[in-house]
């Protein structure tokens, strides 16, 4: 080690004057994805089961409905009863649920809690044609 430095004798030292009393700092919100906090997910799944309510937001569902029909009429743009559309996405969802129910299953069957793309293929090829295959 090298030789101390001596103090400069000439000015005492002086600590910096407190700010004063704390206050409480805001927490800025992260931009990425929040973990929720624990049992809230099930929570969340249980209330989801018990309603009979649509899980899909009916104007964004509406509008692809009715793009996939405009692309099977060549551009030809039909009007909708507001019932087919609820009818349309009350077998969809229908049809989405029962789906991610068979493919979680899968998952379970493979030792896995984490529900994979390959999981949804699986079940939808063991379906085959008839009950959804598309």
């Amino acid at each position: 080690m090298g030789p101390r430095r001596a103090r400069k004798t000439g000015t005492p030292r002086r600590r910096e004057p407190s700010p004063g009393p704390r206050t409480p700092r805001r927490r800025e919100p992260s931009p990425g994805p929040r973990t929720p906090r624990r049992g809230t997910v099930l929570r969340e799944i249980r209330n989801l089961q018990k309603s009979t309510n649509l899980l899909l937001r009916k104007f964004p569902f509406s509008r692809l409905v009715r793009e996939v029909c405009g692309k099977f009429t060549r551009g030809i743009d039909f009007n909708w009863q507001a019932h087919a559309l609820l009818a349309i996405q009350e077998a969809a969802e229908a049809f989405l649920v029962h789906l991610f129910e068979d493919a979680y299953l899968l998952t379970l069957h493979a030792g896995r809690v984490t529900l994979f793309p390959k999981d949804i293929q699986l079940a939808r090829r063991i379906r085959g044609i008839e009950a959804g295959l598309g």
